[in-house]
């Protein structure tokens, strides 16, 4: 069989697949509705939204009311009943600690945000590096079962050959051996797919349909800017791992002062409004005492706690050291990232490039060996080697593409611009 026409054949068995399958935005929309980490993390965002209401409660007057009713018996022919209720009001004029926790919330309510905007970040790569790996476990599946097709073919020609006594029994054995390791690849290529299948189904909640694959020729672009310090400044600045890092430096740095508050004195405003009503059986007349209001100013100042204020300042320095170094941690791995996926990115262009050239220059080596084989310049096994680099190049060169593409996704994630917009656009290189 011609090797292009072999090629034709993947490629016609894929396209076949493709006609009613899913694209790379329906699969991510059905990993938005149904994966567990996302609305986990969608469910985290909505708790933290909370923080700011909850802290700005202690800033925020106060308002109660409570009341008595009591019947009180007085030797056997007297009941006395009281009824009575209080309105009271109290306003913080000066709670330093109270500010601190309203600080906090805010904090928090931001540190939740830009952990729901990482979390959306990295279902965009799940879900492309899940697609991607299916992609990957069907074509090497359909280059093994082309090349079984191939040595088959190989394995007929050799056994002919040697019943007319133009070739030996080896070629035989040669191209027996590579059939038999072709089924065992493709057996193995089969689990490969339904695990790589199952992990998608792990993250869009229900088993994939087929999958549209790549276009046959496309053309991946380069990073912009081209330069990996750019990325590299953006990731340490962006990059939303970092973010939630500085924001839990600034909450460590409020805990310090929410924690020296205890040595503050604290002054209310503090208003309330009591009325009572008395009454006797014995003389059934009910008594009513005038309303007492009052307003005034409380204030409070702790002297001595048993040095417990003091340690709790030790350890909120203590994390907030912690926290700084956290933070630096996350600047270099953010950083990191940023290096390792752009190199990922640049070399995985100059390899795809490299074996899109060897994919011409091994099915003309295939030609070539085949040609001369029937002359009898070439033996058996040197036409089986050919056939075998032909399908090892067509399978690195769909990998390659693969982890270029994740490897750009990878990128903007790192450097905190990663969106919806960019997945888009992979999805429009697909059929």
């Amino acid at each position: 069989m011609h090797p292009r026409f072999l090629v034709l054949l993947i490629a016609g068995a894929v396209l076949s697949l493709s006609a009613h399958s899913a694209n790379l935005m329906q699969v991510y929309q059905d990993a938005r509705v149904n994966d567990s980490q996302f609305a986990s993390a969608r469910d985290s965002l909505a708790a933290g939204e909370e923080k700011t209401t909850q802290g700005r409660a202690g800033l925020l007057p106060s308002l109660g009311v409570s009341g008595n009713y009591a019947r009180t018996q007085i030797m056997d022919y007297d009941t006395i009943a009281n009824d009575s209720y209080t309105i009271s009001l109290s306003q913080p004029l000066f709670n330093w600690g109270n500010y601190q926790l309203y600080e906090q919330g805010k904090l928090a309510t931001a540190s939740s945000e830009a952990q729901f905007a990482q979390a959306q970040q990295d279902l965009i790569v799940r879900v492309a590096q899940a697609y991607f790996d299916v992609l990957a476990a069907q074509d090497a599946l359909a280059f093994v079962r082309a090349q079984k097709v191939a040595i088959s073919e190989q394995l007929e020609s050799a056994k002919r050959n040697f019943e007319v006594g133009t070739a030996t029994i080896t070629d035989t054995h040669e191209a027996q051996a590579r059939y038999d390791l072709a089924v065992a690849q493709e057996f193995a290529g089969i689990s490969d797919l339904e695990i790589k299948r199952a992990a998608l189904q792990q993250i869009i909640g229900k088993y994939p349909s087929e999958l549209a694959p790549l276009k046959p020729a496309i053309s991946i672009s380069s990073p912009e800017p081209g330069r990996m310090d750019a990325w590299v400044n953006a990731a340490e600045n962006q990059n939303y791992g970092v973010i939630g890092s500085r924001l839990a430096l600034e909450t460590a740095k409020r805990a310090i002062s929410l924690n020296r508050a205890g040595h503050y004195p604290t002054v209310n405003l503090v208003a309330s409004r009591t009325h009572s009503n008395q009454a006797a059986s014995a003389v059934p007349i009910t008594v009513a005492t005038p309303s007492n209001n009052s307003v005034g100013v409380q204030w409070n100042i702790p002297l001595f706690s048993g040095f417990a204020v003091t340690s709790r300042v030790r350890e909120a320095i203590a994390l907030e050291d912690k926290a700084r170094n956290d933070l630096e941690t996350a600047r270099r791995n953010a950083a990191q990232l940023a290096r390792q996926s752009f190199i990922g990115v640049t070399s995985g262009l100059a390899q795809v490039k490299a074996l899109e050239a060897a994919e011409v220059s091994s099915q003309s080596a295939l030609e070539s060996n085949k040609l001369g084989y029937e002359v009898g310049v070439r033996i058996n096994i040197d036409v089986l080697n050919a056939q075998q680099q032909v399908y090892s190049t067509l399978r690195d060169l769909a990998r390659a593409r693969y982890d270029t593409i994740m490897n750009g996704l990878k990128l903007k994630s790192a450097a905190g611009t990663l969106k919806e917009e960019d997945l888009l656009k992979v999805s429009l290189l697909l059929q």
